[in-house]
């Protein structure tokens, strides 16, 4: 065991994994345009296309079902996976760039058109992974039943709920993203998103990305959802993911490690 590697883990200490995430919110930020868009449709056509999975493992059975429930979450975490080793930009994941920020590496201006450019980009991913799939067909069975059932539920969710449960969902979220970045094989990384991941899912709580799948989703199989709740359900889940991703992983291991991670 090397002093740099004590724990004879093959894995990136917490403070290297501070400095990775800072080095990646500057480039994250700093990344053309068009290329910033293209990666952001792309994380939203993934995330569709883990809740479209998702979708089919709950149809037939009881969903508020605990096991069932842990099974959709392992099938969900397809999403992050496509992202993180496929390579895009989610914008759930990418409230960590406020670790850089905090060190003045990238300016709240930069944030900003990175979180805006990304959160339309995955928009536009999600939204055409549910068209895609309306025209498969599948939204005429079981599936689409299934479909409503989970629109329609998100849809009434109390304002207070979707805050709460988006600053949790985007809590687990962040730590997969940091776990993920710890492991140096795409196995590794693929086995640190799947629990924290599935741990989200099983307890219920809101991602905004995927809502923005399975909003679309419900209304093509015929879900009665008012457009209020669907504004509602969005706008306290993003705000909630944002306060969770940014003060509950970001900023925490910020204040953890502090400016300089790598000397610790």
């Amino acid at each position: 065991m090397s002093k740099l590697n004590p724990t004879g883990i093959d894995a990136y200490r917490p403070a290297e994994i501070a400095h990775l995430v800072r080095v990646a919110g500057v480039a994250k930020v700093r990344l053309p345009l068009l290329q910033m868009f293209t990666l952001a449709v792309l994380a939203g056509a993934f995330i569709g296309l883990g809740a479209a999975a998702y979708t089919m493992a709950m149809t037939g059975v009881d969903p508020s079902f605990g096991p069932a429930r842990m099974l959709g979450g392992v099938v969900f975490s397809l999403g992050l996976i496509l992202v993180i080793v496929g390579g895009a930009e989610l914008f759930t994941g990418n409230a960590l760039i406020a670790m850089a920020a905090v060190d003045g590496l990238v300016e709240p201006a930069e944030i900003l058109r990175n979180w805006l450019v990304v959160f339309v980009g995955n928009f536009v991913g999600a939204i055409g992974i549910a068209c895609a799939i309306s025209l498969t067909g599948k939204l005429d069975g079981a599936f689409g039943t299934t479909a409503i059932g989970i629109a329609e539920a998100k849809a009434n969710l109390g304002w207070l709920q979707a805050f709460a449960s988006g600053i949790l969902c985007n809590l687990m979220v962040c730590l997969a993203v940091w776990l993920s970045l710890a492991a140096r094989t795409a196995v590794g990384k693929i086995l640190a998103i799947i629990w924290p991941i599935t741990g989200f899912v099983l307890l219920g709580l809101e991602h905004s990305i995927a809502n923005l799948y399975f909003f679309p989703q419900g209304l093509f199989a015929g879900a009665a959802v008012d457009a209020s709740g669907v504004a509602l359900n969005l706008s306290c889940v993003t705000l909630g993911n944002i306060i969770g991703g940014v003060g509950g992983v970001a900023l925490a291991y910020r204040l953890a490690y502090g400016p300089n991670p790598t000397e610790e």
